[in-house]
C-alpha cells in the first residue's frame, strides 16, 4: 500500500473514532518527527505492538480485504516484564470489508460492534488445532452472555451494541455489511501475539 492510502485510511480511522466521541492515547497521534524524540521510556508501546496497523492482509486490495485498527493496550506472553494478561483494539471496517478466515491457536477475544453498520460472521470449529481443518460440526458461541449453538458455517449478524465471544480454534471471518455506513468494533482479548498465535 501507498503511504498516501494509508494516511488517508488513518484520517478516516481518526474522524470515526471522534465521531463515536472515543479520545486516543496520546502516543496514536505522535508524528514521526515526535517519535524520535522518545528513549526508553516508550519501550512497552514498541514491545507490545501498540498504535496502528493498516492491513491488507499482503492481497493489495484493501477496499475489500483488510482493516484499520489500534492496538491501545497489550501485555506480551514472551516478556515476563509486561504482566498485563489483556489486550483492547479499536477497528474500523469499511462496509463489505472482509477480515479473512482465521483462528487463534490461544486468545479468546469478544468483538463487541460499536456502531455505524452491521457485521456478519461465519464461524467454522477446526478439526484440530495440529491440521486445522475447518469442521463441519455445529458451533457452541456466546453472544452477550446467551450461549447459541449454529451450524457450522452459519451467517450470524451483530448489530450496534452487541457482541460475540470466539474461542481458541474456533475459526471466523467478518465484514462490514454492503452498502451501509462503516462499522466501529472493539475488541477486548487475551494478549495480543500477532506473530505466532494466528492461522
Amino acid at each position: 500500500m501507498k503511504r498516501s492510502e494509508i494516511n488517508a485510511i488513518m484520517r478516516d480511522a481518526k474522524q470515526m473514532f471522534a465521531d463515536y466521541r472515543i479520545t486516543l492515547p496520546p502516543f496514536v497521534l505522535w508524528t514521526p518527527e515526535e517519535w524520535k524524540t522518545k528513549g526508553a521510556e516508550v519501550q512497552e508501546i514498541k514491545d507490545n505492538m501498540l498504535g496502528w496497523d493498516v492491513t491488507d492482509y499482503g492481497e493489495g486490495d484493501f477496499e475489500h480485504l483488510g482493516l484499520a485498527l489500534i492496538t491501545v493496550r497489550n501485555g506480551n506472553v514472551h516478556n515476563p516484564k509486561y504482566t498485563k494478561a489483556y489486550a483492547e483494539k479499536l477497528i474500523m471496517c469499511y462496509p463489505g470489508q472482509v477480515s479473512p478466515m482465521h483462528y487463534h491457536y490461544n486468545k479468546m477475544e469478544d468483538l463487541i460492534n460499536r456502531g455505524g453498520n452491521e457485521i456478519h460472521f461465519t464461524m467454522y470449529n477446526s478439526t484440530s488445532m495440529e491440521d486445522g481443518q475447518l469442521a463441519d460440526t455445529d458451533v457452541v458461541v456466546s453472544m452477550d452472555g446467551d450461549q447459541y449453538t449454529f451450524p457450522a458455517g452459519t451467517e450470524v449478524c451483530l448489530k450496534p451494541g452487541q457482541s460475540i465471544t470466539l474461542t481458541p480454534g474456533l475459526y471466523h471471518r467478518f465484514w462490514g455489511e454492503e452498502g451501509k455506513g462503516t462499522v466501529l468494533v472493539r475488541e477486548v482479548s487475551m494478549c495480543n501475539d500477532d506473530s505466532n498465535d494466528n492461522r
